[in-house]
C-alpha cells in the first residue's frame, strides 16, 4: 500500500480541480478520508482474516464499487442539502474518485497481494506492470523506520511529484479562465 500521505494529497489534488464554490475545509478533509479508508481492512488481520480473502487486506473495500458506494454514502450524509441539485453528482464523483485513486495506487506499489479491483464480481487481485511505488510498511512504529523513509522518497518521486505539477496546472488553468471572466 502507499501512505496515508501519499493517499491524502491525492484526494487534494483530485479536488484542486473543482470549482471553488464546491471547496471547503469538510470537502478536503472528507476528500483525504476517502483516499484513506480501504485500509481500515486491515483490522481484519486481527480477527483471522486471511489477505487473500474478499474481506481481506486489499479485497472489497479497494474496489471501485466500494469506491462509488463511499462516494454515494458521503455525499449522503455530509451534503444532503445539495442532493436536490446537479452539484451532487460532483460531490459523489469527487470522493468516489479519491476512494478509487487508493486502489490505484496500491496497484502501483512493489509489494502485496495486489487489488481486488472489481470484487465482489472478480476476487481476483491485480497490479499494474509499471509498480514504481515502495510499499509501505503496516503499522504506525514500521512506518518509523528506514523501510518507511524509502516509502516517503519514493512517494514524493511518483506521487508527489505528478500531483504537485497537477495542482500548479488547475492554478493556472483558473487563474486564466478568471482573468478571461473579467475581460468579457
Amino acid at each position: 500500500m502507499a501512505s496515508a500521505f501519499g493517499h491524502a494529497l491525492t484526494a487534494i489534488a483530485i479536488g484542486k480541480g473543482y470549482p471553488k464554490k464546491m471547496i471547503t475545509w469538510k470537502f478536503w478533509f472528507l476528500g483525504a478520508i476517502c483516499a484513506i479508508i480501504p485500509d481500515a481492512d486491515v483490522i481484519t488481520f486481527k480477527f483471522g482474516i486471511p489477505y487473500e480473502s474478499f474481506w481481506g487486506h486489499r479485497g472489497f473495500s479497494h474496489s471501485f464499487l466500494f469506491a462509488l458506494l463511499l462516494g454515494i454514502l458521503v455525499t449522503v450524509i455530509f451534503y444532503r442539502k445539495k442532493l436536490k441539485n446537479w452539484q451532487s453528482i460532483g460531490y459523489i464523483l469527487y470522493f468516489s474518485l479519491c476512494t478509487a485513486s487508493h486502489s490505484i495506487l496500491d496497484a502501483m506499489t512493489t509489494g502485496g497481494l495486489g487489488v481486488a479491483f472489481f470484487s465482489p464480481w472478480d476476487n481476483t487481485r491485480y497490479f499494474f506492470p509499471w509498480r514504481p511505488i515502495k510499499v509501505s510498511p503496516i503499522g504506525v512504529e514500521n512506518f518509523f523506520s528506514e523501510w518507511g523513509v524509502k516509502v516517503i522518497l519514493s512517494e514524493l518521486i511518483w506521487i508527489g511529484i505528478p500531483c504537485l505539477t497537477y495542482i500548479f496546472l488547475m492554478a493556472i488553468l483558473k487563474r486564466n479562465n478568471t482573468s478571461q471572466k473579467l475581460k468579457a
